[in-house]
C-alpha cells in the first residue's frame, strides 16, 4: 500500500496535469492563465510532498504517469470541455470549477471580505422540482389509468391499479431522490474535508489558489491577493470561502436526503392522485372522460408553469405538454385495448 506522501504527490501531479489540459481548452481566454498558474501551484505542492517522501526514506517517482481514469477524463475534456465535466473534475481535486457555475446575477464579484462567497437565496429550484415532480406523477398515472381503461371497463380495477401506480411511483421517486441527494452530500462533505485538511497543512498555498480564482473573476491581482490573505487568517471563514469559491458549494446548504425524499413523494403523489379522483364517485365512460378532461387541464397548466423556467410563452409550454401527454396516454390506451382483446 503506497504511503500517504506518495498518494498526495500523485494527486497533486494529477491536478497539475488536468489544469494544463483545461488551460489548453481555455486558450485565448482569461481562464487560460488561471489554470496555468493553478498547475504551477499544484506542481509546487507536489514538490513539498516529494520532500516529505525523501525525509521518510522513500524515493519519489521520476515522472508522473496518468492512471486510466485520468486519461479517460483527459480524453473527455478535449471532446466535451471543462464546463460539462466540472463536477467530475472537482471530485478529482481540480479546483476553480466554480467559475463555470456562477453568473454575475447570482454571484457578484467580491470587492471586500464581507462579500466573499455570498449568494442570493432563491426558492426557484424547489418550485421547479415540485412542478416537475407533480408533472411526472400526472403523466405516468394518467397513462397507466388509460392503459387499464383500454383493457377493461371495471372502475374497481382501474382504481386499484391507479393507487398501485401512485404508491409505486411515489416510493420510487422518493427512494431515487434520497440516494441521489445522499450521494451528492457525501461527495460534497468529502470535498470540504479535503479542503479543510489542505487549509490546515498548507494555508499559504490555499491562499494563493484563492487569489488566482478571485483574479480570474476580474478582481485586480494585488487586491485578490490581499483579500485571500485576510480570509486565510480566519480558518472558519477561509474554509467556508474555499468551499464556495473553489468548489462552488455552500457548506450550510448541502441538502437533506430525507427532506428531498419526502418532497418527491408528495409532489409525485399530488400529480398522480388527480386522474384518480373521478373514479371515487363515477364509473364507466363518465369517469374516464372526466379523468381525461382533468388531466388535459392539469397538463396544460403544468406546461404553462414550466414555461416560467424556460422563458417560452405560456400557451406554447402548455400546448406542448398537453400534446406530449396526449401521445403518451393515447398510445397506452391503444396498447391496453390491444392486450385486452388478446386476453
Amino acid at each position: 500500500m503506497e504511503s500517504h506522501f506518495l498518494q498526495s504527490w500523485r494527486e497533486e501531479k494529477r491536478s497539475a496535469y488536468l489544469y494544463r489540459l483545461i488551460s489548453d481548452c481555455e486558450s485565448g481566454t482569461a481562464r487560460q492563465i488561471l489554470f496555468l498558474e493553478l498547475a504551477q501551484s499544484a506542481e509546487q505542492q507536489a514538490e513539498l510532498w516529494a520532500v516529505e517522501m525523501r525525509k521518510s526514506g522513500v524515493t519519489p517517482p521520476e515522472t508522473y504517469q496518468p492512471d486510466s481514469r485520468t486519461r479517460l477524463v483527459a480524453g473527455l475534456l478535449t471532446w466535451l470541455g471543462p464546463r460539462r465535466l466540472r463536477h467530475i473534475l472537482a471530485a478529482m481535486k481540480v479546483r476553480g470549477m466554480s467559475i463555470y457555475n456562477q453568473t454575475v446575477l447570482d454571484h457578484p464579484m467580491p470587492t471586500r471580505l464581507s462579500d466573499v462567497g455570498k449568494r442570493h437565496a432563491s426558492g426557484v429550484g424547489s418550485l421547479r422540482a415540485a412542478v416537475f415532480g407533480m408533472n411526472d406523477g400526472l403523466v405516468s398515472n394518467t397513462s397507466l389509468i388509460l392503459g387499464i381503461a383500454g383493457a377493461t371497463s371495471s372502475s374497481h380495477a382501474i382504481l386499484l391499479t391507479g393507487f398501485a401506480g401512485l404508491l409505486a411511483g411515489a416510493f420510487s421517486m422518493a427512494a431515487g431522490e434520497y440516494v441521489s441527494v445522499r450521494s451528492q452530500r457525501e461527495y460534497y462533505e468529502n470535498q470540504i474535508a479535503l479542503e479543510q485538511a489542505e487549509l490546515e497543512e498548507y494555508p499559504q498555498e490555499e491562499a494563493e489558489e484563492l487569489s488566482l480564482i478571485f483574479a480570474a473573476k476580474g478582481l485586480p491581482r494585488e487586491e485578490a491577493r490581499q483579500l485571500a490573505q485576510r480570509l486565510i487568517a480566519n480558518p472558519d471563514e477561509a474554509l467556508n470561502t474555499l468551499a464556495r469559491e473553489e468548489l462552488g458549494l455552500n457548506p450550510a446548504e448541502l441538502g437533506s436526503p430525507l427532506e428531498a425524499a419526502v418532497s418527491s413523494f408528495i409532489a409525485f403523489a399530488a400529480g398522480a392522485i388527480l386522474p384518480l379522483l373521478p373514479f371515487f364517485w363515477l364509473t364507466g365512460d363518465p369517469a374516464l372522460f372526466t379523468t381525461i378532461g382533468l388531466a388535459a387541464l392539469a397538463l396544460f397548466a403544468a406546461g404553462a408553469t414550466i414555461s416560467l423556467f424556460t422563458g417560452r410563452q405560456a400557451w406554447f409550454g402548455g400546448a406542448r405538454m398537453l400534446g406530449l401527454g396526449a401521445i403518451a396516454g393515447g398510445l397506452t390506451y391503444l396498447l391496453g385495448h390491444l392486450f385486452g382483446q388478446i386476453a
